[in-house]
């Protein structure tokens, strides 16, 4: 057994004072508050706060920070960009790559990530002889990088609303419903890798395949991106007569275990669906702002009854504590208005909105079944100090971060990865993702 000390904790009541929590084959076992620190104690820097989770990344985006800003444009533009990096890597490339987000990812404090993936095959969308050769690139990835993953993966199968795919798309889809259903039971899950679903968007998933994903999803996690862009709204009405969220809760797709992306331009119908669904909710802010998005309306989702949660998305930045704390500077934009979500509920949407969105309803929480995911951050750094440690998540960010435990295993400590030098790591795997381009 170990046990580590804090002097301030956050626990699902929140802020506590000298805490010990014990901790045995990767569980929480017992957390006493009000106790001193003991000799075999591992004393915890700063406000200790449960395992942050990403409920939605898609790693391999992590190339294109830094250089999609040369031409303005929007959403559809970027996209380009991106097919062209989809278009070439390989699954040694994606390895690395993804590895390196992941440690990343980390080293932020996040223990648990939900990987949206869709880049599935070979360019031209040929099998690889492996058919899940890149989903095992990705189990992988979380397991040297040490945090959990929930690889969702992404019924992709048009281009568009009755548009074949094409380009880049190719690789991402597989014949009909079936045959990605087929593919993806032969995914084996773990210890630290959980099986989910998703379909990609109403405008890469036929109408009539949508109830038969849901259906194959059943008991798991199931994600979809969710009117992110205008554009999605205006199509779906056109073709459909119904927005994407209405498309979706008419195929059987809505409900406590599915999380819809972004939900940006949903009107007040959809929002009171998604909320009477129980339909998990994932704002994705610093994509949203650097895409131009827009602004979702978090409040009114919350109010109306969903679960929030955040994600780094295309990964601009690799910061959930940011995320969080945006979540509630966008409110303050809109609305003209402070303190629309407490610290409280910000730091409930970082950890256990997320990690219920990702599978795992115990996570997220610093008590005894959980597991034992502790992120300590320190109060004494030029971004933290003199704040009050109950509106820490205000202030905080990724850099703050000193130690991370995953599962009862230390992975970040005094701010170093355990893998060593993950920015080299990183600006290698970029390079070698881009040198396939050319």
């Amino acid at each position: 057994m170990t046990t580590y000390w804090a002097a301030q904790a956050w626990l699902p009541d929140g802020l506590a004072a000298d805490v010990r929590i014990s901790v045995d084959d990767g569980r929480i076992v017992a957390v006493a508050q009000r106790t001193a620190p003991e000799p075999g104690d591992h004393r915890l820097p700063g406000v200790v706060l449960p395992g942050f989770a990403n409920t939605h990344s898609h790693a391999f985006h992590r190339a294109l920070r830094g250089r999609t800003h040369d031409d303005g444009g929007t959403f559809w533009t970027w996209r380009v960009r991106m097919y062209a990096l989809a278009a070439t890597l390989t699954p040694d490339t994606y390895l690395a790559l993804a590895r390196a987000a992941y440690a990343e990812m980390v080293l932020a404090g996040v223990t648990a990530v939900g990987e949206f993936h869709y880049l599935h095959h070979a360019p031209g969308g040929t099998p690889y002889d492996d058919p899940n050769v890149m989903a095992e690139a990705l189990r992988t990835a979380a397991h040297d990088a040490g945090l959990r993953l929930t690889l969702l993966d992404t019924a992709y199968l048009t281009g568009g609303i009755d548009a074949p795919l094409a380009g880049a798309q190719l690789r991402f889809g597989d014949h009909d419903a079936d045959a990605w259903a087929a593919r993806v039971a032969a995914i084996r899950p773990d210890e630290t890798l959980t099986v989910g679903a998703a379909i990609h968007s109403v405008r890469a998933v036929p109408l009539d395949a949508i109830p038969a994903i849901a259906a194959h999803a059943t008991g798991r996690p199931l994600h979809v991106h969710l009117s992110e862009q205008r554009l999605e709204n205006e199509q779906a009405l056109a073709t459909f007569g119904a927005t994407p969220t209405r498309v979706l809760e008419d195929a059987g797709a809505l409900g406590p275990d599915t999380t819809a992306i972004h939900a940006v331009h949903v009107t007040p119908e959809d929002v009171a669906i998604l909320g009477s669904t129980r339909t998990g909710v994932c704002l994705c802010p610093s994509t949203e702002q650097d895409l131009g998005d827009g602004i979702a309306p978090g409040a009114l989702l919350h109010a109306a009854g969903a679960r929030l949660s955040v994600g780094s998305d295309q990964h601009v930045r690799t910061d959930l504590l940011a995320e969080a704390r945006t979540v509630e500077l966008h409110e303050r934009l809109s609305g003209e208005s402070r303190g629309v979500f407490t610290p409280a509920q910000l730091v409930d949407l970082l950890t256990a909105g997320g990690h219920a969105s990702l599978g795992d309803p115990t996570g997220g929480r610093l008590a005894v079944g959980a597991r034992a995911d502790l992120v300590a951050v320190r109060t004494d750094t030029p971004g933290t100090a003199g704040a009050d440690p109950a509106q820490l998540v205000l202030v905080a960010g990724g850099a703050d971060v000193d130690t991370v435990v995953v599962g009862g295993v230390v992975r970040v400590e005094g701010g170093r990865h355990v893998l060593g030098d993950v920015g080299a790591m990183l600006g290698t795997a970029v390079r070698a993702a881009w040198e396939e381009t050319r």
